[in-house]
C-alpha cells in the first residue's frame, strides 16, 4: 500500500527529495532517513516466494519493489531456514525414495507421499549410503506414518534393507538399464528381442511378461551361453555384456510389478513424481547462479517449506 509516511518512524513530516530512475524520492525531516515513494515493507516470506516460486532474481526483485538490491539481498540472508521432521501422524501411503547431487559431494536424500507430493523427509548427505535411506524409512515411521510401499530406482542394496515393505522398483529406470547394455539401437536379433519386450514393460501384466521373457531366454540359451577362447587358453562368455543385462532384469523382476498386486492399488510404477520434484528445484537453483554452498542449503529448504507452505517466521 502506498504511503507518504516514513516507513522508518511514521512521521508524515516528509518532503520531496528528487527523482531516482524516474522514481520519487522522499526525505523524512523526523528521522532524516531517505526513502522511494510508495515504499511499503517487504517481509522475507514475501522475498523468499518471489526468489524461489516466481522464478526471479535478486535485480527483477528489486526493480519490482523499488528498493536496491542491496536491500533484497539483506532480507534474504535475514531469513534462516531449519527442515524439521513433520509430524504424520495418522497418514499412510505410498512413499518415492531417491537422493539427487550437485557436484560430488552434497545432495540431498528426499521422500515424498505418492497422493499429495508432501515432502515426508529431507536430509542433505555427501554421499549416498543405505544408511542414509534406512535413516530416512525410519524416521517417516516415528513421525506416525503407515508406509503402504516404497518407490525406488534400482540401488540393489535398498531391496534387502527395505525387505519388510512391498517395494516398486521403478520400470522407467529399468528400461534405462537395458538401453544402457544394449544401446538405443541394438545390432543382434536376440538384443532387438529383448530391447522390445522390455519397452512393452509399462503396458504389460506381470503373467505376460514373465511368461515371454522365460520364452526369449529359452530361445536364446545357447547364444546366451556362447564361449569364446582366448589365447591364454582360458574360455569366456561372448556376449558378457547381454548376459549381465539377464541377470539384472532377473534380480530386478519380483519387484517390477509390484503395483499391480491387489493390496498394492494406488501405487505408481515409476518415481517420476519424485524426478521430477529434483527437476524443478534445479531448474529454480539455476537461476540463481553463483550461491554458495549454505545458500543453496537454505533456498532447498526454504524451496520445500514454501511449497508445503509451512509458516516461517
Amino acid at each position: 500500500m502506498y504511503t507518504t509516511k516514513c516507513p522508518f518512524c511514521q512521521s508524515s513530516q516528509v518532503k520531496r527529495n528528487g527523482l531516482n530512475h524516474g522514481v520519487q524520492l522522499y526525505k523524512c525531516k523526523s528521522c532524516g532517513r531517505q526513502f522511494l515513494g510508495g515504499y511499503h515493507r517487504l517481509s522475507t516470506v514475501q522475498i523468499w516466494s518471489a526468489y524461489l516460486e516466481g522464478k526471479q532474481t535478486i535485480a527483477e526483485i528489486a526493480q519490482h519493489h523499488h528498493v536496491s538490491e542491496s536491500t533484497i539481498k539483506r532480507l534474504l540472508r535475514k531469513s534462516t531456514f531449519a527442515w524439521e521432521q513433520p509430524s504424520l501422524t495418522g497418514r499412510s501411503g505410498f512413499v518415492h525414495l531417491d537422493a539427487t547431487y550437485w557436484g560430488r559431494n552434497w545432495g540431498i536424500v528426499l521422500a515424498i507421499d505418492e497422493a499429495t507430493g508432501d515432502v515426508l523427509y529431507l536430509a542433505f548427505i555427501k554421499h549416498e549410503t543405505i544408511q542414509a535411506f534406512v535413516d530416512a524409512i525410519t524416521a517417516i515411521v516415528t513421525a506416525g506414518y503407515a508406509i503402504k510401499g516404497i518407490i525406488i530406482d534400482g540401488k540393489i542394496e535398498l531391496f534387502s534393507a527395505f525387505a519388510d515393505y512391498p517395494i516398486q522398483m521403478c520400470q522407467f529406470h529399468m528400461i534405462q538399464i537395458v538401453k544402457r547394455y544394449l544401446t538405443k539401437n541394438p545390432k543382434m536379433n536376440a538384443s532387438k528381442e529383448l530391447m522390445l519386450l522390455c519397452q512393452y514393460m509399462i503396458k504389460s501384466r506381470e503373467a505376460d511378461f514373465v511368461k515371454d521373457y522365460d520364452a526369449w531366454k529359452e530361445r536364446w540359451y545357447d547364444f546366451l551361453n556362447k564361449r569364446t577362447t582366448h589365447k591364454d587358453g582360458k574360455t569366456y562368455y561372448l556376449h558378457r555384456r547381454i548376459r549381465t543385462l539377464v541377470h539384472s532384469i532377473n534380480f530386478y523382476l519380483p519387484y517390477l510389478f509390484t503395483f499391480q498386486k491387489s493390496e498394492c492399488a494406488g501405487m505408481p510404477n515409476t518415481n517420476n513424481k519424485i524426478e521430477g520434484t529434483f527437476t524443478d528445484l534445479k531448474k529454480n537453483l539455476n537461476n540463481h547462479s553463483g550461491l554458495t554452498i549454505d545458500h543453496r542449503r537454505q533456498f532447498i529448504i526454504a524451496y520445500f517449506l514454501m511449497r508445503q507452505k509451512v509458516p516461517t517466521k
